[in-house]
């Protein structure tokens, strides 16, 4: 029985008068509708989480994303993580649409699980999971969500830092710095500005404070993006990812600025 009076149609008498006309007239074709399911109005919901930024320093690879994951406009999930670690010296980090990026950490489990068990002295390094993560990304490109945007691989393999991009149609390349989504537009140009050609010489210290200036830039400018961040140092000797940060803003300069409204 449905329990919703605005459902119930046109009272049996025809003849009275719906004056405000609140009682729908259900047609043949709506009851099979109705019968058939629920009405939806979006058969898709996507959840989808911003810029990743990451670079080579002296000691290693930094990589830097925000914890908000945005359901269209909507600011909905303030606490997602889009940094995971893959094995010991490898860090994953996704910008477009969050469910496939759970997918694709369940498939990364699986893959170091089945590599520990074989227990045959090998072990995946970063290489070996960019080459992996560009397969799986092109080989089930049609399965994925339209709105998935990217990956980005850091790690230290033998000693050698790595750093690689890789996107659903298996576009892949290597680079002393990457930024995807906004930060392509805002963070890059600061990455290269400061970051290469010092990539060997960039100590911690400065490699955060590059990261905090370019989520800071980012917080301001880009409308999906919030001002709570994690942070993931990646070494030859393991990898840490921070807790939720945050760093200082200021608006007062929005006071300044001329030419809009009033």
């Amino acid at each position: 029985m449905d329990h919703f009076p605005a459902h119930w149609g046109k009272p049996r008498h025809e003849q009275q008068i719906d004056q405000y006309n609140t009682m729908p007239l259900y047609t043949n074709v709506q009851k099979t509708q109705a019968a058939s399911g629920p009405i939806t109005h979006t058969q898709s919901p996507v959840v989808t989480g911003t810029s990743v930024i990451a670079f080579k320093y002296k000691d290693g690879i930094m990589m830097a994303a925000d914890n908000l994951a945005s359901y269209g406009s909507l600011a909905r999930f303030r606490d997602v993580e889009r940094l995971i670690p893959v094995g010991e010296h490898t860090v994953v980090g996704a910008s477009g649409d969050i469910s496939d990026f759970q997918y694709l950490k369940h498939v990364l489990d699986s893959l170091m699980t089945r590599e520990f068990y074989m227990d045959d002295g090998h072990v995946l390094g970063t290489p070996h999971i960019f080459e992996y993560l560009w397969r799986v990304m092109y080989g089930r490109r049609s399965k994925f969500n339209p709105l998935w945007n990217s990956l980005v691989v850091g790690g230290v393999h033998n000693g050698e830092r790595f750093l690689g991009y890789v996107d659903l149609k298996g576009t892949t390349y290597k680079s002393n710095t990457i930024a995807t989504g906004f930060g392509g537009y805002l963070a890059q140009p600061i990455l290269r500005k400061r970051v290469e050609g010092r990539e060997d010489e960039l100590t911690e210290e400065e490699a955060i404070e590059i990261v905090d200036t370019c989520m800071k830039v980012l917080f301001y400018r880009d409308a999906r993006s919030m001002n709570k961040f994690q942070r993931a140092k990646i070494t030859k000797d393991g990898l840490q990812i921070s807790e939720p940060t945050s760093v200082s803003t200021d608006w007062a300069f929005a006071e300044g600025i001329k030419g809009y409204g009033a």
